[in-house]
């Protein structure tokens, strides 16, 4: 992955969130940060959820994390839809950088 860019975890409705989540805490460990994308309201949820649970698996090694949320346009099969994006990041002047 080229310096600047941001791995994107794509997460269903489907997704176990507890293996989002450490694919969230690996990328994160690693990179300092993490996209997600979600397509619908049963993926967006387990997106949230393997975000909560993400935070549970780093605070114990001294990372916190925030999340921002957006609305991105992505293209599935040529045709666009909307999807939730939640970029994840370490939390900035918290514990071990």
């Amino acid at each position: 992955m080229a310096p600047g860019e941001v791995e994107v975890l794509k997460v269903s409705g489907k997704s176990r969130p507890s293996s989002v989540a450490g694919a969230i805490a690996g990328v994160v460990r690693q990179a300092g940060r993490v996209e997600i994308q979600a397509i619908g309201a049963g993926a967006t949820n387990q997106a949230v959820k393997a975000v909560a649970i993400a935070r549970g698996y780093l605070i114990s090694s001294g990372i916190d994390i925030i999340c921002i949320p957006a609305f991105i346009d992505v293209q599935i099969e040529d045709e666009e839809r909307t999807a939730i994006k939640l970029l994840v990041e370490k939390r900035p002047g918290y514990g071990i950088q």
